[in-house]
C-alpha cells in the first residue's frame, strides 16, 4: 500500500461507536414531536450536520420549534457514554508515536466532539480539529478534509482519511485523499466507494509511513 505523510480521522462512528446512542437520540426527537419517521430516516444523520439534515425535515415540525432548539433537545437525549470503535484510539497512538500528523474532521459541533475525545483521551495527539463551525458546506462536501490537510500541511494525495459513512467517503474522495472506510455504521456495500474497507481499525497496523491490514482467518 501507498505511503502516507498524515491522517484524518471522521470522530462518530470512526473512533467513537456513538451511532446507535445517536439514532435513539433522533428517534426520541421525532416520537416527542409526534414526526414519522423510518430506518432510511434515521440513518440520512450518520456523517453530515445533524442542524443540516434537520433543516431538510424542517416542514414536519410546530413552527414554533426553530431548527436550534430542536437540535439541542436532540443532543440532551444523548447522553450514554459511547466506547471507542476496536482498534481506533490504538492506530491514533501509533501515528502519533511515529510522528506522524493527526486530525480529526467531524460533523459535530466542537464542545461536542472535544468532549468526546476527552474520554478517548486523544485530544494531546491531536494535531487539528476541524469541526462544523469551522465549514461553510458539510459532508459530502469535501471543504472540510481540504481545510484538514491545509492544517497539517500535507497534500490530499499523501493522507489517509478514516471514515464510516458515505457522505463522510464522498467527502474524502472528492477532497483526494485516499479512504479507508469502516462498517461500523453501513454495510460495506454502501461504502464500496472507499479505497478500502474494513470491519473496524482494530486490523489496521501504521508501518514506517504504510497503513497495513491484517487479513482475518
Amino acid at each position: 500500500m501507498k505511503a502516507f505523510e498524515a491522517a484524518l480521522f471522521d470522530l462518530d462512528g470512526t473512533l467513537v461507536d456513538t451511532e446507535p446512542r445517536s439514532q435513539a437520540a433522533w428517534r426520541r426527537l421525532f416520537l416527542a414531536h409526534h414526526v414519522p419517521h423510518d430506518q432510511r430516516m434515521l440513518a440520512s444523520f450518520a456523517g453530515r450536520p445533524g442542524k443540516a439534515v434537520l433543516t431538510e425535515h424542517r416542514h414536519q415540525f410546530d413552527r414554533r420549534h426553530t431548527v436550534d432548539e430542536l437540535f439541542a433537545e436532540a443532543l440532551s437525549y444523548a447522553t450514554t457514554p459511547a466506547a471507542p470503535v476496536p482498534g481506533a484510539v490504538e492506530l491514533v497512538r501509533a501515528l502519533h508515536s511515529s510522528g506522524t500528523p493527526v486530525g480529526v474532521v467531524t460533523s459535530g459541533t466542537r464542545d461536542y466532539a472535544r468532549a468526546e475525545l476527552d474520554a478517548l483521551g486523544l485530544p494531546a495527539l491531536l494535531a487539528v480539529l476541524i469541526t462544523a463551525e469551522d465549514v461553510a458546506a458539510g459532508k459530502p462536501s469535501p471543504e472540510g478534509y481540504l481545510a484538514g490537510c491545509r492544517a497539517l500541511g500535507v497534500a490530499p494525495p499523501r493522507t489517509v482519511v478514516f471514515e464510516d459513512a458515505p457522505a463522510g467517503v464522498a467527502a474524502a474522495k472528492a477532497a483526494g485523499a485516499y479512504c479507508v472506510a469502516v462498517t461500523t455504521t453501513q454495510p460495506a456495500a454502501a461504502l464500496c466507494a472507499a479505497d478500502l474497507v474494513v470491519p473496524d481499525l482494530s486490523g489496521l497496523r501504521w508501518v514506517d509511513g504504510h497503513l497495513e491490514a491484517r487479513l482475518s482467518g
